[in-house]
């Protein structure tokens, strides 16, 4: 595809969004935009550059606290606020944003469609459909998630860890309080290359490395991880 390509010529969804992101470019960007009757500035490109960047990295659009976050980091500034973002991208931020920067829509891990209850699998190694604890009895998704996120605590922790032969040590104690620190402060559970970034961003990158996590929880830190954590299953691409 050439800079000169037409919108006219490119495909596009109901929502207005690329049907091939790979025909996304600068151009195209910008006649996107104008169909909203935005111009684009250096700060809607700014933002452009990084949800790009974002998606390319991890294969998943940012929410707004991460997309804030990678702004951030990205410009060493705390300028783009809500407010600015909302401002620049009168249609929503994540929305808008990500139609014209030419990556996938967002999603919170609360506006995924779940799957409640799982058919019993006699080979998993998780819970499937429900089970009882303490006298009272915990539905989980179809991936042995729990359905209600305030029915867990510690002891429902071990409980389930046992389930899939893990004796929880204080090394797992610190990834799984990381995977609810990360999800109740930007609304994801993450996945493992977003685990991995942030956690080595914060304890340091031998917290993070790929064979320790894999060695804490070999069916994988984000799906097994949010299992015991308590926590939805992540978005998009899980555990390699």
């Amino acid at each position: 595809m050439t800079q000169e390509q037409p919108l006219e010529k490119v495909e596009l969804l109901a929502d207005g969004r690329l049907a091939d992101l790979e025909a996304w470019n600068r151009n195209i960007a910008e006649q996107l935009a104008a169909k909203d009757e935005l111009q684009l500035n250096d700060d809607h490109w700014q933002v452009i550059k990084t949800m790009r960047a974002y998606y390319d990295q991890f294969g998943v659009s940012p929410v707004m606290k991460l997309l804030r976050r990678s702004l951030k980091q990205d410009t060493g500034s705390d300028r783009f606020s809500d407010e600015l973002l909302q401002t620049l991208f009168p249609h929503g931020p994540l929305i808008q944003g990500s139609k014209i920067a030419g990556v996938p829509l967002p999603h919170l891990d609360v506006e995924l469609e779940r799957s409640t209850y799982a058919e019993n699998t006699p080979d998993a190694s998780h819970f499937t459909g429900s089970f009882e604890f303490e006298g009272e009895q915990y539905p989980v998704t179809r991936l042995g998630n729990l359905v209600d996120l305030h029915m867990w605590n510690d002891r429902i922790a071990t409980f389930m860890a046992k389930k899939e032969g893990i004796e929880l040590t204080s090394d797992h104690w610190q990834v799984l309080h990381f995977l609810r620190k990360f999800y109740f402060d930007f609304g994801i559970t993450p996945m493992v290359k977003i685990l991995q970034k942030h956690m080595a961003d914060e304890l340091g990158p031998e917290k993070a490395s790929k064979q320790r996590l894999y060695t804490l929880f070999p069916e994988g830190p984000s799906r097994q991880g949010s299992r015991i954590a308590g926590l939805p299953e992540p978005q998009g691409c899980i555990d390699p």
